[in-house]
C-alpha cells in the first residue's frame, strides 16, 4: 500500500494539490496501476511521471482524488539483432482514484480509465 502522508497531512490548506502532485510524481511506476492505462505501448518505462489533479472529494475520513497521469510507454518488441522496430517512447495517459486516508496517508490506487 502507498502512503501519502504529506498529502494527508496538507489536507484543507491551500497547498494541498501542490503537495499530492509532488507525493504523487515521486512515487515509481510500480506503485501505479499505470500498465491497465496502455493505449499506444505495450510495456510501462521506467520515466517519471507527471500528475494533474482533476477532482478532490471527502468521504468519512477518506481523501478522494481524481487524478490523471501523464507517463510513458514503449512497443516492446523480440530484441533481435535484426529486429527493424525502433524503441520509441510514447506518450500515455490514464485516470486514477486516490483513497487516502486522512489520518494516517495510507493510499490505495485505483485505474479509472484512459
Amino acid at each position: 500500500m502507498t502512503n501519502l502522508k504529506e498529502a494527508a497531512i496538507a489536507w484543507g490548506t491551500a497547498g494541498f494539490a501542490a503537495v499530492l502532485k509532488q507525493e504523487i510524481e515521486q512515487l515509481g511506476i510500480a506503485q501505479l496501476p499505470l500498465q491497465q492505462g496502455l493505449a499506444h505501448s505495450s510495456y510501462v518505462t521506467d520515466t517519471p511521471v507527471q500528475a494533474m489533479i482533476l477532482k478532490v472529494s471527502e468521504a468519512e475520513g477518506i481523501i478522494l482524488a481524481q487524478v490523471g497521469i501523464f507517463y510513458s510507454g514503449v512497443i516492446a518488441g523480440c530484441n533481435c539483432a535484426d529486429d527493424p522496430s525502433p524503441v520509441e517512447e510514447n506518450q500515455e495517459y490514464c485516470e486514477c482514484l486516490f483513497e487516502i486516508q486522512e489520518k494516517t496517508g495510507e493510499t490505495s490506487v485505483r485505474y479509472l480509465y484512459k
